[in-house]
């Protein structure tokens, strides 16, 4: 065994083939094992160890769950309260141990690696790092794959494309910058005025058109920790009527934003709407009792005639008034976070600025929190919500080269679709989330993984009679999207010969089949969830192997489902060599 495996590896240092992987990416290894390359395993620390050790009690348990039956392993591998989604992206694999591969690792342990497959470069010595060829991971990418870095980088979306941001991605601040949580407080203030238009047109009898009856509790819809938010005092009396000006500053702020939409306050002093002479905290506690707590809005024909107008006008320059709604919800995400861990969901302004204000030990710089509009049309599947995780490579930032996964798949959440109940289960699509639900079955038409591959989604689509939306609409949409936040980034992001990064994008569909931006994930979970992610995300793990070392020795290999989204034309540049550089003229004389 010995020869053996002397033979093997002084075969793969010759043919440089020499590899590294850190993190739960058991396929990686042997994609890479089948193609002839030899592990250089890297020691583990302590806490690594630990971490390992965790990694193959949880394979034993999943031996004797598949031994015992289904419903046993569910009960043995999800006990209640354990928090299974910390150990995900921290899990080492040890496949394969004390058998030959770890006595050729051994012989290779003065071997730099060629190739590094790794969860997070900060666990890899800095000058080894330097010195390996090929990576999966670029540094610098918080830009791209943090919700703070998405949103300042999509601001700058309009220096680099002629594209409004805000047809593909919904509106978002970051809260710990001054400017933008004024804009923010803005945009509620427009959208809440908005907003009463629509509850004004909408209203039938006591309740919204279209909507359910506001629960009987007093609590206003949101989560924040426990799940429930605390209502916020409201300074108008129980039962006491709506004071009768209200649908008439909803309409003169709407005109007023109008003209703003119009720049026609360049040439005259028009204020800002939200700087007016209204008293905005009566006008949103008046507008709270009309959306949350079912209040009857009476209208008389002329204004009804004049909410028509207006909402008509302003769906003509703004591309977002049909995903809004009318509830007003907002979105809060931490920053930095994953999983959906944090998230808070909320229809009050005061609650979102406590929140922003309730965090302080932040680096300078640095925002703990950014506020998204939700989108409260989204397109629904059997009533439940869904959004699609969507990969694209980057395999190169200059010239930028880009290359799309033709498939992803759709996570549901756990239950039915409600904008009056905004508990994570109805809301938050991800997985590690949604499987606390276990229990909870929306629709016996959603599977009970809560996992649909897109060729199902296309035929779903086909039964309603829009086979064409994913081809014309949705995919178009979702390449066009990823390409504009990566012309934002690429010169932020730490571009390096021989790197190249698998990511994950999230979107959401809207009720026209738009999709709609709302993250982008660097090194997005491998980890099977369903027997759709365990074929997908096998698939991507072979053909990101085949994209980025296969077709470098033979270029026409089969890269599976991988397309060229983009690559940019390659820019000559003079070199500054030999340049003679001078100003003619003459100076000026006084007459």
């Amino acid at each position: 065994q010995l020869r053996k495996a002397r033979l093997h590896v002084e075969k793969a240092i010759k043919e440089k083939k020499i590899f590294t992987v850190q993190g739960p990416y058991p396929i990686i290894r042997r994609l890479l094992r089948a193609r002839g390359w030899v592990e250089r395993k890297l020691p583990l620390n302590g806490r690594q160890r630990k971490q390992q050790m965790g990694y193959q009690k949880k394979q034993q348990l999943e031996k004797r769950a598949r031994d015992g039956g289904d419903e046993l392993g569910e009960a043995v591998l999800n006990p209640r309260g354990e928090d299974d989604d910390k150990k995900e992206d921290k899990e080492q694999c040890n496949e394969d141990s004390n058998d030959i591969h770890d006595l050729m690792s051994f012989l290779v342990q003065d071997q730099v690696p060629n190739f590094l497959w790794t969860i997070r470069q900060s666990t890899i010595d800095p000058e080894l790092l330097q010195r390996i060829e090929v990576v999966n991971r670029y540094p610098r990418v918080q830009a791209l794959s943090t919700k703070e870095g998405l949103c300042q980088s999509l601001q700058k979306l309009s220096w680099f494309e002629q594209v409004d941001l805000n047809t593909f991605f919904p509106r978002c601040y970051r809260l710990g910058i001054m400017e933008e949580q004024e804009a923010f407080i803005e945009d509620f203030r427009l959208t809440a005025a908005r907003s009463l238009l629509k509850l004004a047109l909408e209203k039938l009898g006591d309740r919204p058109a279209g909507t359910e009856q506001p629960p009987k509790s007093t609590k206003v819809p949101g989560w924040c920790r426990s799940h429930v938010s605390h209502p916020i005092p409201s300074t108008v009396q129980p039962g006491s009527p709506l004071y009768p000006q209200l649908l008439e500053e909803a309409l003169e702020v709407c005109e007023q934003h109008l003209g703003v939409l119009g720049h026609q306050d360049i040439d005259r002093n028009t204020p800002s709407p939200c700087r007016t002479c209204i008293a905005w905290d009566r006008f949103l506690q008046e507008y709270y009792r009309v959306a949350h707590e079912g209040v009857r809005l009476v209208l008389s024909r002329e204004q009804r005639k004049q909410c028509q107008d207006l909402l008509q006008r302003l769906g003509e320059q703004l591309p977002q008034l049909g995903i809004e709604g009318s509830l007003n919800v907002w979105i809060l995400k931490p920053s930095a976070k994953s999983r959906g861990r944090g998230i808070v969901c909320t229809t009050r302004l005061e609650e979102v600025l406590r929140m922003a204000q309730s965090r302080t030990a932040t680096p300078v710089g640095v925002c703990e929190w950014v506020v998204q509009k939700y989108v409260e049309r989204p397109l629904t599947i059997f009533n439940t919500k869904f959004d699609i995780r969507q990969w694209f490579v980057v395999t190169d930032w200059k010239p930028l080269t880009v290359w799309f996964y033709r498939d992803c798949y759709l996570r549901f959440c756990s239950r039915p679709f409600s904008l009056r109940r905004l508990e994570p289960a109805r809301h938050l699509c991800n997985v590690s989330i949604q499987k606390r639900y276990k229990t909870s079955q929306p629709d016996p038409r959603v599977p009970r993984d809560r996992i649909w591959s897109n060729k199902h989604f296309q035929a779903y689509l086909a039964q309603l009679g829009q086979a064409d939306a994913w081809h014309e609409v949705m995919v178009p949409g979702m390449k066009a999207a990823i390409l504009n936040a990566l012309r934002c980034t690429r010169d932020q992001v730490g571009s390096r010969k021989g790197c190249f990064e698998l990511f994950g994008a999230d979107f959401l569909i809207g009720e026209d089949c738009q999709p709609w931006l709302l993250e982008i994930n660097s090194c997005p979970t491998m980890s099977p969830s369903s027997a759709v992610t365990r074929q997908l995300c096998a698939n991507v793990q072979r053909d990101t192997l085949r994209l980025v070392l296969d077709r470098r020795d033979k270029p026409t290999c089969s890269i599976g489902a991988f397309e060229l989204l983009y690559k940019e034309a390659a820019v000559t540049t003079c070199l500054p060599v030999g340049l003679n550089l001078m100003v003619e003229g003459c100076s000026l004389k006084k007459p």
